[in-house]
């Protein structure tokens, strides 16, 4: 087992943007992925993005869900390809006594469990806390549900849609006289994969000044909540309730999305003073800054409607590379508002390798989203895409000693 303050010398490479087929900094950390749909895996992914030995158990007749969400090619799910890159796969049924007695065997050679059943599953099959910190005391197990281990709602099943409900995302997004907006997307589930991550590793780091593991209680309608930022102290100290403001901000403007002379649109942010005068002085307003209430953000969203037909109307005379050029000389913030097409094609994105090709047997060449962040002296990589099902489980069996007879037997009685 590692530590995260190994030393990862012998993982040092030259910073680059492709991905990389080596080792990175968390090599030597064992992770056990019981988690499915969708924090959990990511949060797993995102470790052995930087090293980690991620194995991703699942059920060995009910495949982890995700390699049948959205479009497949040739029947293998693509979004499985992204979600479980970095994985090895292997099948256990842990309601079986045979499932039950390998994992643990596993277990005592893992660094941390990631889980996400309803709280009580695991005790069910006597896999739980006590369980596992009696076959291994250094294990950190996250338990990754929608509303926490205890708790009025700790039973319910629990989904990112329902924490962009009840955390308040959804009642301001979207248009004023419109309806609450939730996001196309996993956001709920993302931010709290960020968050498991994080404290994955704060729990790690622990265990190097004690020893020990101890259990991660993640609720995934608690992270959203802390990065939609100050409402509920607005709300303690004033009162107040943030509405729905469509594309706008109250905190400051001109802030939104503006159509240009060719159709397309583009963003406008003026978070500061300074871009906001450049902004108006750009535009052909320069009086306007002049005005006392322009010299704050709360000021200035109190005239939106003036400060948004000002932009919008120079806009609307020029092409968005006419746009892109003029802000850019002004040195003031836009940005075009982009489809995955105008993401693949970005030079700043292509620079960075923000979406990079990863070779695959099943389907050949393919790209998806690079890892996080680059660190300059351990980097992390994308060593291989999703697996397909079971692939890697007489493997991973074997390393534990298991022999291929003993394997068979389980895989016999439908514990693999």
């Amino acid at each position: 087992m590692h530590d995260p303050d190994a030393d990862g010398a012998a993982a040092r490479r030259s910073t680059g943007a492709r991905p990389s087929t080596g080792a990175g900094p968390l090599t030597g950390l064992r992770v056990l992925d019981l988690a499915t749909l969708f924090a959990g895996p990511l949060a797993a992914t995102m470790l052995g993005d930087f090293g980690a030995d991620v194995i991703k158990i699942e059920h060995p007749r009910k495949p982890d869900p995700s390699r049948g969400h959205g479009p497949d090619k040739n029947g293998v799910g693509l979004w499985w390809k992204l979600l479980g890159r970095n994985k090895r796969t292997i099948t256990i049924d842990l309601s079986t006594p045979g499932g039950r007695e390998t994992f643990l065997r596993l277990a005592a050679t893992a660094d941390v469990v990631i889980e996400n059943f309803r709280p009580g599953t695991l005790e069910k099959w006597q896999l739980g806390w006590e369980e596992l910190s009696s076959a291994n005391p250094r294990v950190v197990l996250a338990r990754v549900t929608g509303f926490g281990q205890f708790g009025p709602y700790s039973h319910r099943p629990g989904f990112g849609t329902l924490a962009e409900a009840m955390s308040g995302f959804a009642a301001i997004t979207g248009e004023p006289d419109g309806p609450p907006t939730l996001p196309p997307f996993g956001l709920a589930d993302s931010i709290a994969a960020l968050a498991t991550s994080y404290a994955v590793m704060t729990a790690l780091t622990a265990r190097t000044a004690t020893g020990r593991g101890q259990v991660v209680d993640m609720a995934i309608i608690e992270p959203i909540l802390t990065v939609l930022g100050p409402q509920p102290i607005w709300y303690d100290q004033l009162g107040y309730v943030q509405p729905r403001t469509g594309n706008r901000s109250r905190n400051n403007a001109p802030r939104n999305t503006y159509r240009a002379a060719d159709g397309s649109w583009l963003a406008v942010s003026t978070s500061a003073q300074s871009v906001a005068e450049r902004v108006m002085r750009l535009v052909g307003r320069p009086e306007l800054t002049r005005e006392p209430w322009f010299a704050t953000g709360s000021g200035r969203a109190e005239h939106t409607d003036e400060l948004d037909a000002a932009v919008g109307d120079w806009i609307a005379q020029h092409t968005r590379d006419e746009v892109l050029a003029a802000f850019d000389k002004a040195e003031a913030a836009v940005a075009p508002v982009y489809d995955v097409r105008d993401v693949m094609d970005d030079p700043q994105y292509r620079a960075l390798d923000s979406v990079t090709e990863v070779p695959d047997a099943e389907l050949g060449p393919i790209r998806m989203q690079n890892i996080l962040f680059r660190l300059s002296e351990t980097p992390g990589g994308i060593r291989w895409a999703g697996r397909p099902h079971g692939a890697d489980t007489d493997t991973v069996l074997g390393e534990l000693g298991l022999t291929p007879g003993r394997i068979a037997g389980l895989r016999d009685e439908g514990a693999l």
